[in-house]
């Protein structure tokens, strides 16, 4: 089993920024103008979240369906598609890190995520350079830059945090990418220790539910419990992540709503993946049922790693071949997000 580090209970005036029994966080998993100052600072005062994320989906989704952006929308015209998006995401994103401000500066997480152009996934330069304008033009400590799991974007991530920016790893499905994803982090934390004593940090963001929306209907048929394989699978990577016992670097769990022809509980990804030095990013639904559950406090995790490697073997001798869906759901995952980012350029021009 992974040794598991304590995390204190730090506070600042009212607000506990990290559930004192289990040290584990939730994160929304929303991004919206109006939401931002209204519901989000609620969600931080009432100590339920303590930072947010967003992708290319989310802000598609709130920038073509929300009026709140019309106003801005009308002064950006005649600048391009891509432009008009980074001053809606970039204002956006400095909003909810003014609001998270009271967690970070109480030196734990408040964090919110923007993620760099997913077409760039395979673009180190690209990331890079894209990743410090966003930062910069966003101009707040507590920002996290997310950035796709790939071999292109290691290099990014280790770039990006040497110069004391701090980041998300996104996509990660599989325990590879999360040991790829853990080394860079780690270099790139050493790097900047060398030349300043300020903060940086990164998150390794592990998608759970696609497991089972994928496996699901084949284990069936094969007489294999449902709805197991992606906490397995969350669960085996956290193991990985914490026996680095690099206490800068947190596994995060995301990909973790529940769709209504699962048949499962909403908070069932919260549930079940409970874990100290852990981070859960949920959508709002999610965590409203999480809170509603009176579960908070149970641990989940880890789990034996001879329990896992039970499950995976059975899998395995099933006929599934893990690596073959790690490399699915991860070309599904960035094609997803593409066409989100592209659909949403689209409307703005």
């Amino acid at each position: 089993m992974v040794e598991i580090l304590e995390v204190g209970n730090i506070t600042n005036g009212s607000i506990t920024m990290v559930d004192d029994r289990t040290g584990f966080s939730l994160w929304v998993d929303f991004i919206e103008r109006e939401f931002i100052g209204t519901r989000l600072k609620e969600m931080i005062a009432n100590e339920v979240i303590d930072g947010a994320t967003s992708n290319p989906s989310i802000f598609a989704n709130a920038i073509t369906t929300s009026v709140a952006y019309k106003e801005q929308l009308e002064q950006l015209d005649g600048k391009s598609a891509k432009e008009k998006y980074e001053a809606l995401a970039v204002a956006d994103i400095k909003a909810a890190a003014r609001e998270l401000r009271v967690c970070y500066d109480s030196g734990f997480e408040g964090y919110v995520s923007i993620e760099v152009d997913p077409f760039l996934s395979n673009d180190t330069e690209g990331t890079i350079e894209e990743g410090i304008r966003l930062f910069n033009e966003i101009g707040e400590p507590n920002v996290m830059i997310k950035v796709p799991a790939t071999e292109a974007g290691y290099e990014a991530m280790r770039a990006l945090m040497s110069r004391g920016i701090s980041v998300n790893a996104t996509l990660i499905f599989s325990p590879e990418q999360a040991v790829k994803t853990v080394e860079a982090m780690k270099k790139g934390i050493k790097e900047f220790q060398q030349f300043d004593e300020g903060r940086v940090e990164g998150v390794v963001s592990i998608f759970v539910s696609r497991f089972d929306r994928k496996l699901d209907p084949q284990l069936e048929k094969l007489g294999i419990e449902k709805s197991q394989t992606g906490i397995m699978n969350a669960a085996k990577i956290y193991n990985i992540v914490r026996s680095f016992k690099e206490p800068s670097i947190k596994p995060l769990f995301a990909s973790t709503g529940v769709k209504e022809e699962q048949g499962l509980p909403k908070d069932y990804y919260i549930t079940s993946l409970c874990a100290k030095h852990s981070i859960n990013t949920a959508p709002i639904e999610t965590i409203e049922a999480y809170e509603a559950s009176g579960k908070r406090g149970e641990l989940a995790l880890p789990i034996e790693e001879s329990l896992l490697e039970s499950y995976f073997t059975k899998l395995s001798e099933s006929g599934i071949d893990m690596e073959q869906v790690y490399s699915e759901l991860m070309a599904e995952g960035l094609r997803a997000f593409e066409e989100a980012f592209a659909k949403m350029l689209q409307t703005l021009e």
